[in-house]
């Protein structure tokens, strides 16, 4: 690790399989830290390559990596699963679950399978219960049920600030790049609002009912749904949000446990859908500070 001229991925397999030593002698706080390391190498490494956001050239990374993939030995259900993934894309839709199972990753040894392990991994032994799941977002990751209730209560506040002092035509203008304006990213937070609140019905009126998958992110610019003004749309996101808080304020602990069939997303929790709901929309509040300081509101 001292030599400056390691290779990039040789220093990463080092972190991970020190890492992997050190949690076997117990000394967890600093097998963390190396593991963090890793993670922070590997994500910055990755935000230097600029992607393409064309469809057919994103299909074509795909491809690429399959074969890349498929010469360094990869799972062959795994391949095939991005194939499947690169097939729908092209097609214009959402994978679902059936086509794009979750992977589970043995920590010990790095043997990959789709869908939940059974029995102990076929290289090291290691008990499938012990697996990491790769979920579709991290958003799926289940916050307290209180903690989700206060993010919830928290966000429509933050957006209320962040749109202080902002006329119509402010809002309304584009991103520099050609994106959403504020005006749609307000729209957007009111749809998925609605998603959660269909959603958390259906979970508490029926038993495991199926989830249909909702493109949400392609409503935003839809100006026939929208009334004329930024702060209508945000009053009835606002409004719904307090129903909604009110309605997870009044159910039973154990509610939050009953689950769903989502079709893009497996099987679902209540607590799950809503830790994503709170999780995914404050990944849109940077997106309106950004566009405030494009047009000069925030210095």
């Amino acid at each position: 690790m001292a030599n400056p001229k390691i290779e990039w991925s040789d220093a990463l397999s080092h972190l991970l399989a020190l890492a992997t030593r050190l949690e076997g002698e117990g000394q967890y706080n600093i097998a963390k830290l190396a593991r963090a390391a890793a993670d922070a190498l590997s994500r910055q490494a990755a935000f230097k390559i600029v992607m393409p956001t064309a469809k057919d050239k994103l299909i074509n990374e795909i491809e690429q990596a399959v074969i890349t993939l498929s010469a360094l030995g990869m799972d062959e259900n795994l391949l095939a699963a991005l194939k499947r993934g690169a097939v729908a894309l092209g097609e214009g839709r959402l994978p679902l679950i059936n086509e794009t199972p979750n992977a589970f990753v043995c920590r010990t040894c790095g043997f990959i399978t789709l869908n939940e392990a059974a029995g102990k991994c076929p290289i090291c032994g290691a008990w499938a219960t012990t697996f990491k799941q790769f979920l579709p977002v991290y958003w799926l990751n289940a916050l307290e049920p209180f903690a989700a209730l206060e993010r919830l209560r928290q966000t429509p506040l933050d957006v209320a600030t962040l749109l202080e002092g902002l006329i119509e035509e402010t809002l309304s203008q584009a991103a520099e790049d050609g994106g959403w304006a504020i005006r749609n990213i307000i729209a957007h937070l009111r749809d998925a609002e609605g998603v959660l609140s269909f959603r958390l019905n259906l979970l508490l009126e029926q038993e495991n009912p199926y989830l249909e998958s909702k493109a949400v992110f392609v409503w935003a610019t839809r100006e026939e749904a929208c009334p004329p003004t930024t702060q209508e749309i945000f009053n009835v996101y606002k409004t719904s949000r307090q129903e909604t808080i009110t309605k997870l304020e009044s159910i039973p602990l154990r509610d939050w446990w009953r689950t769903g069939q989502h079709e893009e997303f497996g099987t679902v929790t209540l607590r799950q859908q809503v830790s994503y709901f709170a999780s995914h929309e404050i990944t849109h509040l940077p997106q309106i500070e950004l566009l405030r300081r494009q047009l000069h509101l925030d210095k």
